[in-house]
């Protein structure tokens, strides 16, 4: 079966997901954490990636990326894939494979979702009930994006400084955003359009990418989103 194409552009937000083989865990001590951020500044800056969002769960990582080029995102995994599961394998004294194949990514319409998809990942920790708040979590982009907590590998995007004009206000109206929760629909969507590599917004938006790619790019299922069970956070 051929690989389904992807519909990266450049300059567009793409919501990334690599998860572990057979839903294993892919980190088992802190340092195995430090590492994958190491591997994931190197890679993001050899590649022209801009990332504004991580959260590492114990199984997968989520990421919401800017590419500059239509390959970057790809080449980004693969890089970190050359040093992660070597590091990994090294450490444990393990062999094979470490991933579940590719990553998976949508492009999305950056006005519509860009914010709701960076809590959606800082949120992760809290859905799988590993913490009460995403500030608990170590092992994400909370405390940056929250709090202004130092952290190279991040690089804002316009919509996330057009929140407030001084760092201690536009962190204020971030963190804001996490006092309610985020709708069903909205959760099931992103979740439905990042497993299926559909773009996530507007059909106004998925005909712009259609007319640049010169193809279709499929798009989400209409009505009441089923809840699957067992699902990645």
């Amino acid at each position: 079966m051929p690989r389904k194409k992807r519909f990266y552009q450049p300059g567009v937000p793409v919501h990334a997901f690599q998860r572990g083989h057979n839903k294993e865990p892919v980190f088992f001590d802190d340092q195995d954490y430090l590492a994958y951020l190491r591997f994931l500044k190197a890679a993001a800056d050899d590649f022209g990636c801009l990332v504004h969002a991580y959260v590492l769960m114990t199984n997968h990582v989520h990421l919401l990326v800017t590419p500059q080029a239509e390959n970057d995102i790809s080449l980004l995994f693969q890089n970190i894939g050359r040093h992660f599961v070597p590091y990994i394998n090294k450490t444990y004294r393990r062999r094979g494979s470490l991933w579940e194949g590719r990553h998976k990514g949508n492009i999305l319409e950056s006005d519509a979702y860009f914010l709701i998809c960076m809590r959606y990942i800082e949120m992760n920790p809290v859905r799988a009930a590993m913490v009460e708040h995403p500030g608990q979590y170590r092992w994400s982009s909370y405390a940056a994006n929250a709090h202004g907590v130092d952290n190279a590998i991040l690089q804002p995007h316009a919509l996330y400084l057009a929140l407030g004009e001084s760092h201690e206000f536009r962190q204020a109206v971030y963190r804001a955003g996490f006092d309610s929760e985020t709708r069903l629909d909205e959760l099931e969507l992103i979740r439905a359009c990042l497993h299926s590599g559909t773009p996530l917004g507007c059909d106004h938006f998925k005909q712009k990418i259609e007319s640049v790619i010169g193809g279709r790019v499929g798009y989400s299922k209409r009505g009441r989103p089923t809840v699957h069970a067992n699902r990645d956070n």
